[in-house]
């Protein structure tokens, strides 16, 4: 890696900024179609462009983590990955490797506390960004992730990292395998804090305990349309099918699209194959879809509208990786079995197209 790029971006930040909140809204979900496949993906939101590729990882590719002392964790990598990149930072922030094991960061703003670099253990010492490269690059299963976590091989030092805006990115993270196995691990007073994912889902603030026991609000909610009940002798009948969903909270924050996205994921009809899955984890992100204007935040005098600038999804059986943008709802797909595992340098492609709209006026007869 370029060391001279990652020590002028490691600049003075020894402390986590919390009151920047231009992005707070993504959203992630997992289902498994009939075939044993393990469908995960989620959504991308944030109130200012960032630039994003999508990009291939090999093996023996050499990283250095990024720290506030400077240079941090080496690593060379066991595992060959693709996934999302920003700017022309080439460690994956969301993405598989060709073990099936997902990693992605997610916002965390208000809580996410990072570790402070010290002599001691600047060595185990990286980024926020860092952190889903090193993951996807040295493991291939959840257990293996949390044993290693657990171990405290690795700390999360607070740098500015390159292709977001100039403040101290609060992140907590979630971690998938093929299996459908999955854990998120939270930065919380300079430790990680490892929670199991027994349903898959994942948005952003609070912390991921509170979600869970938040869920229990809502234990009444089903996807049947309820039968008809008699009050004072009236039978009153649903007004439609999704009665079973009434009082589903239909909000952008974070609790609500938790509670949705665990709705949504739990009560899929499960398909016969993968490809299946991927549209139907990509129908569901489409209820998690936010426009510019509709999430928005004034800051120094700027508005700041959160949208979903990219929704992507994971195949972890065939390892095949989707995405789709906000000015671009072709959805593509990148296949990792059509790449080199041990070739000698990244590959990448700009994500950021702009969609073009089919005339199918002369198609009809």
């Amino acid at each position: 890696m370029n060391i001279k790029k990652r020590t002028i971006a490691a600049i003075a930040a020894l402390a986590m900024t919390l009151g920047f909140t231009t992005a707070d809204a993504c959203t992630g979900v997992q289902i498994t179609t009939k075939d044993g496949a393990v469908i995960n993906g989620r959504t991308v939101e944030f109130g200012v462009l960032i630039d994003t590729s999508i990009a291939v990882v090999p093996r023996g590719y050499k990283f250095t983590g990024m720290t506030t002392l400077g240079p941090g964790k080496t690593w060379t990598a066991k595992y060959a990955s693709a996934g999302m990149i920003i700017a022309d930072y080439d460690v994956i922030v969301d993405g598989m490797n060709e073990k099936g094991l997902v990693c992605a960061n997610f916002y965390f703003p208000g809580y996410a506390k990072y570790s402070v670099t010290t002599k001691e253990n600047q060595s185990i010492s990286m980024s926020s960004t860092d952190i889903v490269q090193w993951i996807l690059s040295m493991f291939s299963t959840v257990d293996e992730v949390k044993k290693a976590l657990e171990n405290n091989e690795v700390a999360i030092s607070p740098v500015l990292t390159p292709g977001f805006p100039p403040q101290v990115q609060p992140f907590h993270f979630i971690v998938y395998d093929k299996t459908g196995k999955s854990i998120v691990f939270e930065p919380i007073d300079g430790k990680l804090k490892v929670y199991d994912n027994p349903i898959g889902v994942i948005t952003n603030s609070p912390t991921f305990d509170w979600h869970m026991t938040n869920l229990r609000n809502y234990v009444t909610l089903g996807a049947n349309t309820p039968d008809p009940k008699k009050v004072f002798g009236v039978e009153l009948k649903p007004l439609g099918q999704g009665a079973g969903m009434l009082g589903l909270p239909g909000d952008f924050t974070p609790p609500s699209r938790f509670v949705r996205a665990a709705a949504f994921a739990g009560s899929t009809i499960p398909d016969e194959k993968a490809e299946g899955g991927v549209m139907q984890v990509f129908h569901i992100l489409n209820s998690f879809d936010i426009p510019v204007g509709a999430a928005r935040t004034i800051e120094e005098g700027k508005i700041f509208s959160d949208y979903t600038m990219l929704t992507v999804v994971r195949d972890t059986k065939n390892l095949r990786y989707y995405y789709k943008t906000y000015d671009d709802q072709n959805i593509k797909m990148l296949d990792m079995k059509k790449f080199d595992f041990n070739a000698k340098k990244i590959v990448k492609l700009h994500t950021l197209t702009k969609q073009k709209f089919e005339d199918v006026s002369g198609k009809l007869k």
